[in-house]
């Protein structure tokens, strides 16, 4: 979400944007052997080695079968008529396995596009509401993907205020990736938009301006020095954060820090994801490994690991061993790892289409809460359906239970088999309704900061995360 700044010699990813001015790229691997064709090979294979899932209904199939037969060829055996069997399988109707499941199922589906969270199939629904484990991407998942002011430090003389509504006048005419999110904090501070005259922009370096008749630089410590002529106090940084320097013709005025911020609501949506029974949730990211603890300590997050390319995603999920396990991200680097994990859930709103496609489940707003959400109302919606399936079922063996003695007519049967049906199809329909804790998930939605915009690049001391994984 950050720039990187490379020099001569250096080696860039193919998709790198190049901010202003041009260079000269030499290539030095095809097409074939790119991350791009990597990541499709990866898909590919990943969802090919998914094991197939038993369906929830096909778990209560064969059982309510032979306990049908044998109620049924009881009845038989002690009356010694055959009619009576036949009047013991009528009632013994397989709807509520049918159609109790796939209504119910339906029903959640439905209930959780209206929340936003759009699931593939029932069997995605059905594996999510398993779901004991969680991955997480960092960049755009856990946090916004762009870069956002987080401090305004002036030096003396000089307030906040002044400081970042002269830097905001200068980034005005800059077409830098972090002059967005400066201009950004200004408006949202509601700071009065100053003009800036004889605006001159160093690629790579900064910008100068006339701002209220003073020469004003804004940009890196040594841009700021070399047209201001005062000297730049160095700072410490935070990990994953970067400073802007502004200064004038009188004095050095102070520093903007920005980064790419954690979510709002990180914490509370991973304590909520606790209540749902996922106690293991591991964070897995391509940045380095100061910027990913940086990030997993505010977000509390135990597990985290760094450094990773498409591959490593891809085998950090599959050695994972409490199962079901999701993995939740948002770039096209994401999608091989999303097709590989029991339930891919994409981040839809900003990410890649490629994440989408590989996903089970796609998020369709900018909120990680929805993640809860999502598992809240597929539980719930497997708990009806169990509830539907053993009701019908329950009703059935009652049935069969007065048939066996003959006192239960074939017609009489058959209407009563309806009856079961209509039961257990009222029963699954229970899941179009919210849940409690979904109303209680709600207060967790917030929406996402206004300003800013997904940047490619990444962090300063690390590898791609996202923008840079594609192939030119």
């Amino acid at each position: 979400p950050l720039p990187v700044l490379r020099d001569v010699g250096d080696v860039v990813l193919s998709g790198a944007v190049v901010e202003q001015r041009a260079c000269r790229v030499r290539a030095v691997a095809c097409a074939a052997d790119s991350q791009y064709q990597q990541i499709v090979d990866l898909v590919a294979s990943a969802a090919e080695s998914r094991s197939p899932m038993v369906r929830l209904a096909d778990r209560y199939a064969v059982p309510f079968t032979v306990v049908s037969l044998l109620i049924a060829g009881l009845g038989w055996w002690l009356s010694g008529d055959p009619a009576r069997f036949a009047e013991v399988l009528v009632v013994a109707t397989p709807c509520p396995l049918l159609i109790a499941a796939p209504v119910a199922f339906l029903a959640g589906m439905s209930r959780a596009a209206s929340s936003g969270v759009v699931m593939r199939s029932g069997t995605a629904l059905e594996a999510l509401a398993r779901v004991r484990t969680l991955a997480v991407d960092k960049t755009g998942t856990l946090t916004y993907g762009h870069p956002t002011v987080t401090a305004v430090e002036p030096e003396a003389g000089t307030t906040s205020e002044q400081l970042l509504s002269a830097a905001a006048a200068l980034e005005a005419a800059s077409g830098h990736v972090l002059a967005a999110a400066v201009v950004s904090a200004a408006h949202d501070r509601g700071l009065p938009e100053l003009s800036a005259r004889l605006v001159e922009e160093t690629t790579g370096a900064g910008v100068t301006g006339q701002v209220q008749g003073r020469r004003v630089a804004i940009g890196r410590a040594d841009h700021v020095e070399a047209v201001t002529g005062h000297r730049v106090p160095e700072g410490p940084l935070a990990p994953g954060q970067i400073a802007i320097h502004v200064g004038d013709e009188e004095a050095y005025r102070g520093r903007i820090l920005l980064s790419d911020e954690l979510r709002g609501n990180v914490p509370a949506t991973l304590h909520a994801l606790t209540g749902l029974g996922i106690h293991n949730v591991v964070m897995l990211t391509g940045d380095g490994a100061v910027t990913a603890r940086h990030v997993a300590d505010r977000a509390g997050i135990t597990q985290f690991k760094a450094g990773l390319m498409p591959a490593g995603k891809v085998a950090a999920v599959t050695s994972m061993t409490e199962r079901p396990v999701a993995m939740v991200g948002d770039g096209i680097n994401d999608a091989p790892v999303l097709a590989a994990a029991d339930v891919g859930i994409a981040m839809g709103a900003k990410g890649a289409t490629a994440a989408s496609e590989s996903a089970d489940v796609v998020i369709l707003v900018d909120d990680i809460s929805r993640v809860a959400t999502g598992i809240s109302i597929a539980q719930r919606t497997v708990r009806v359906a169990i509830g539907a399936i053993w009701l019908g079922m329950g009703l059935s063996l009652g049935l069969m239970a007065v048939a066996v003695w003959g006192v239960l007519p074939a017609v009489i049967g058959a209407l009563l088999q309806e009856a079961v049906d209509l039961a257990s199809i009222l029963t699954a329909l229970r899941a179009v309704r919210p849940g409690r804790q979904e109303g209680e998930l709600r207060d967790l939605q917030i929406p996402s900061p206004t300003g800013g915009r997904n940047q490619p690049g990444n962090a300063l001391e690390a590898g791609s995360d996202d923008g840079l994984m594609m192939s030119a």
